[in-house]
């Protein structure tokens, strides 16, 4: 086995490596720059309604392709443009209002450079993303934003590695920036991510939830005994259908003559109750026996608020409640589940 074969040799090259982007990242200068770039964006889209168009050739085209994503996932509008297709035809899908995003480390890229050049001759505002402020793309630019010189993660100086990681960095700030500028919240975010597993953890809770009160979840009268609760509870219940039989929470939800939340009283606790005191504890009262000041999640709160309660402590079902303290359903740990969001 050679000296690079050795895997010590190996984990000391691939830390050069991770150590090198890392340093290219840490060495971005955020300046007066950043702050022009951020202004040029929120009013293109904001005030002209335009779009943030990416342009990059070669490695900078994938991470200008990737910042297009981010910037579009943060509800600013953004697509890619590869700058030899906009030589033939594609110049079509940049408008007067849009902002231009061109990436290029050295600055000297032939294809990017020349649609730069037209793009300023037609008035349209342009960032550059660049190592180099010295450079024909920086020249060109409405405003230059550069990682600074520096040296790729490669040995030999070559493959673009810091210096992609340094643009995709800096690109990331800049998308975050102008989304902060925005007021962009989890709400908006909620809104552009509807699907897969990040969009189902930012569902609200009161959406994913299958018991809601008044409906399928019984909500019983503090005051009552256990028997007259578990009565109650069941007459108020669920009936099914013959197909499916009844969809029934394992808990009910004990509640003030205002409606406010008291309690919860669930499955486990009915057999807690039943080997600890026996069948004198049907004629307590069940306000000594139910889990009083329960934890409870807001309308507001979303799936992933629910799964790390759940996670937290071992919770398998969690009330609901409006601003008031008042029950609006139930969310069951089998509501995760189903979801895929915890598994079972």
């Amino acid at each position: 086995m050679t000296e690079a074969q050795s895997p010590k040799s190996e984990a000391d090259f691939a830390r050069a490596v991770l150590r090198a982007e890392a340093r290219a990242v840490a060495g971005i200068e955020i300046d007066q720059p950043f702050h022009d770039a951020v202004e040029l964006i929120v009013n293109a889209t904001t005030q002209s309604h335009g779009s943030v168009v990416l342009s990059g050739l070669g490695k900078n085209s994938y991470i200008a392709q990737k910042l297009s994503a981010t910037f579009a996932s943060l509800a600013t509008p953004s697509h890619f443009l590869h700058p030899t297709e906009a030589m033939h035809g594609d110049l079509g899908r940049i408008r007067q209002q849009d902002v231009v995003i061109l990436l290029s480390f050295g600055g000297h890229t032939q294809e990017v450079v020349e649609l730069a050049g037209i793009l300023k001759q037609d008035g349209v505002p342009m960032i550059a993303l660049v190592g180099s402020q010295e450079s024909d793309l920086a020249r060109l630019a409405t405003v230059t934003l550069s990682v600074g010189p520096l040296h790729e993660a490669c040995p030999h100086n070559l493959a673009p590695t810091a210096s992609t990681t340094a643009m995709l960095a800096l690109g990331d700030a800049l998308a975050l920036s102008v989304g902060r500028r925005n007021g962009f919240d989890a709400d908006d975010f909620r809104k552009v991510h509807p699907g897969g597993n990040l969009g189902r953890q930012l569902m609200l809770v009161v959406d994913a939830m299958r018991f809601k009160a008044g409906d399928n979840l019984p909500l019983v009268d503090v005051d009552l005994t256990v028997e007259q609760a578990v009565v109650a509870a069941e007459i108020t219940g669920p009936s099914g259908s013959p197909e499916t039989g009844p969809r029934r929470a394992g808990a009910f939800l004990l509640v003030h003559k205002n409606g406010q939340l008291a309690g919860i009283f669930s499955d486990a606790d009915l057999r807690r109750m039943q080997i600890k005191h026996g069948t004198d504890a049907w004629h307590r009262p069940i306000s000594d026996l139910m889990t009083t000041h329960p934890s409870t999640l807001p309308a507001d709160a979303v799936v992933r608020d629910a799964a790390d309660m759940m996670r937290e402590y071992r919770f398998d079902e969690i009330p609901v409640v409006d601003d008031q303290g008042k029950p609006l359903g139930l969310i069951d740990v089998q509501d995760l589940v189903a979801l895929k969001v915890i598994e079972g």
